[in-house]
């Protein structure tokens, strides 16, 4: 490459420009400079291979096509200042250009992008003509992205854009439309997408964008092609991707239930060959509620449910029967033992006041040289826990929602995820079902809480410790001052586990709520300037700067004032669920820290401890490790 001054009458933009063919762009941030100093960076360009011979010398723009506008400009306002004299404008006529080899066009295109991007930021639109212009050169998606230092995600989102028909890439380009609704309209197939475009130039007509438009590319029903129970490769279903790629959905609903549902009958035919007293089928106009219903072995007629939602997911509920069930079981155990009933039974051994004597005496001592085996109290505490008993109500959180984009961005958020997978270590730990969506929740009779506390004892205290974690948060209430205190005490940054996606700018309605987010992420000048802007263009500022897409500053690290620990809410309105939680917890704080009196000992102090009598001393020692 080298370096020379070339008259501007000698150059043109080359084809190969990003800039190419589109109108003349504009120049006004740089034109003040390029007027008092000139143009200070060179441009980039090679010899015009397409010029006739009696046009030797001359070149075509590789990249800076802004800077040649800029530079024309300022020529022909010097040329009209001085009467057209040719030589008070001869320092203007020259062009700082840098001079590539001729003939290689991926390389030049390359290099015109990569101007750009350095510079101003190009819509994805034109950024896919370019990446489109590399790949029919011969450039792969890894090639592209790892040219322009972008994920290989990234590049193919963009190339994505290809599926779309130009009017629709047109719409996207003067932003009429924003990314949400192009990622899902790249899903449609190009009769689907016409349809689309004759409702969107109907002012009379609906036009679905967003997640409704996905509900309405599936007739309804966007099913998910992970939840499929069968082989979905082998069986030949058509799938279409979303822009991004990481998610796939079915191309057709029935096919994709036909398969499902006959996926589903020969799981319950092996359910019903383990033993199992029955699998039922829970349709997705019903739904199964854990609460409602007790565990229950095969040897009790525990049952199998088969809980199947409306997106395609199938639930596997092992080991259950109803509370009634599980009452009428216990009365008819209770009858056996001579317990009611009508039968007349042999004379005990005992009478039911000396049985009553002897359980509360032995209930006593055990509790008593309890005290000083807290490592079996812990496993016992957490088989209760886990199974429940006549004493112990225990329930998982039901995560209940009926929003179905809520739904999906948990279950596809990284906190869920990684609790997940911790659970289903501890499930396997314990010998329970991988296909118990849940740890917690048993059927509350002695041998559910004996097995557990069984096989507890023969973990170690770190491994229970692990289970209790699981427990603790199948069942910690959402929503709860509890939540609050604990993400206060351990210190929980809500930037590891959230980012905002479509759900949370979807349920953003309040404006001044708006404002004031656009403010702390985009800063206060930005938000004064779009004030009175749509709702619509204040989220995507706030997008943009989330994502330092579209010329803007990449903000790191935000989350909403409601997800932080502590909360806050951003106007004196109030009515923020979290803010009243987190004021309980806080009082609740204060109250048991408050300074002790001067005949308390602090319970903070080093070396504070809590003396109990020895109930045993042949106990041993038998505590847990601090």
């Amino acid at each position: 490459m080298k370096l020379e001054f070339i008259p501007l009458d000698k150059l043109v933009v080359s084809k190969a420009n990003m800039r190419y063919g589109r109108k003349a762009p504009d120049v006004s941030d740089i034109l003040p400079t390029v007027r008092s100093r000139g143009v200070i960076q060179p441009v980039i360009v090679r010899p015009n291979c397409a010029a006739p011979k009696a046009e030797d010398g001359a070149y075509e723009i590789i990249a800076g096509s802004r800077r040649f506008h800029a530079a024309r400009i300022v020529a022909e306002e010097r040329r009209a200042a001085r009467d057209g004299a040719a030589e008070a404008d001869a320092d203007m006529a020259l062009l700082p250009c840098a001079i590539l080899d001729a003939g290689d066009d991926a390389a030049a295109v390359e290099a015109s992008l990569i101007e750009n991007l350095a510079r101003l930021d190009p819509d994805e639109v034109t950024q896919w003509e370019t990446f489109t212009r590399l790949v029919k050169e011969g450039r792969k998606v890894e090639d592209i992205a790892a040219t322009f230092g972008l994920p290989d995600l990234a590049v193919r989102r963009v190339l994505a854009l290809g599926n779309l028909l130009p009017a629709i890439r047109e719409l996207y380009r003067r932003e009429e439309i924003d990314a949400t609704t192009v990622r899902h309209l790249t899903m449609a197939s190009k009769s689907q997408q016409k349809a689309w475009l004759a409702l969107a130039d109907d002012p009379d007509s609906y036009v679905p964008t967003g997640h409704q438009l996905k509900a309405w590319l599936f007739g309804g029903q966007s099913i998910p092609a992970r939840h499929a129970l069968f082989d979905i490769e082998a069986s030949g279903l058509a799938t279409v991707a979303d822009l991004f790629g990481d998610d796939r959905y079915v191309a057709d609903a029935d096919a994709f239930w036909t398969a499902q549902n006959a996926a589903i009958k020969a799981k319950r035919a092996a359910y019903v060959e383990q033993g199992w007293a029955d699998a039922i089928i829970v349709p997705p106009s019903d739904h199964f509620s854990t609460w409602e219903y007790e565990k229950a072995g095969k040897r009790k007629g525990g049952r199998v449910y088969f809980d199947v939602r409306a997106s395609g997911e199938v639930i596997v509920h092992e080991g259950y029967i109803s509370r009634r069930e599980a009452a009428r079981l216990a009365k008819a155990e209770g009858s056996e033992n001579g317990v009611g009933g009508g039968q007349k039974s042999t004379r005990p051994e005992v009478t039911s006041t000396m049985q009553t004597y002897i359980d509360l005496h032995r209930h006593a001592a055990v509790r008593a040289v309890m005290l000083s085996h807290p490592r079996i109290a812990l496993r016992l505490m957490v088989a209760h826990a886990i199974t429940g008993s006549h004493l112990w109500s225990v329930k998982p959180e039901p995560q209940r929602t009926s929003n179905d984009e809520v739904r999906e961005s948990i279950d596809n958020s990284r906190a869920e995820a990684t609790f997940d997978e911790h659970r289903r270590a501890v499930l396997a730990v314990l010998g329970f079902s991988p296909e118990e969506p849940t740890v917690t929740g048993g059927n509350g009779d002695d041998y559910g809480v004996v097995g557990v506390f069984q096989r507890l004892l023969d973990l170690p205290d770190m491994v229970v410790m692990d289970v209790i974690a699981i427990v603790m948060g199948e069942t910690l209430a959402s929503g709860s001052a509890a939540v609050e205190a604990v993400g206060m005490e351990i210190g929980v940054d809500m930037t590891r586990y959230w980012q905002a996606d479509d759900a949370f700018f979807e349920l953003i309605r309040d404006r001044e709520v708006l404002t004031r987010i656009v403010t702390e992420v985009a800063g206060e000048s930005v938000a004064s300037a779009n004030r009175q802007e749509k709702t619509k263009t204040q989220k995507r500022i706030v997008r943009d700067h989330l994502d330092g897409t579209n010329g803007r500053d990449r903000r790191e690290n935000w989350v909403p004032r409601w997800m932080a620990f502590p909360p806050t809410a951003y106007t004196a309105r109030g009515g923020v669920g979290t803010v009243s939680a987190h004021a309980k917890a806080q009082a609740a704080r204060e109250v048991e820290r408050r300074t002790p009196g001067d005949d308390d000992p602090d319970p903070s102090a080093p070396g504070t401890v809590m003396a109990l009598p020895d109930p045993d001393e042949e106990a041993g020692t038998d505590r847990l490790a601090a």
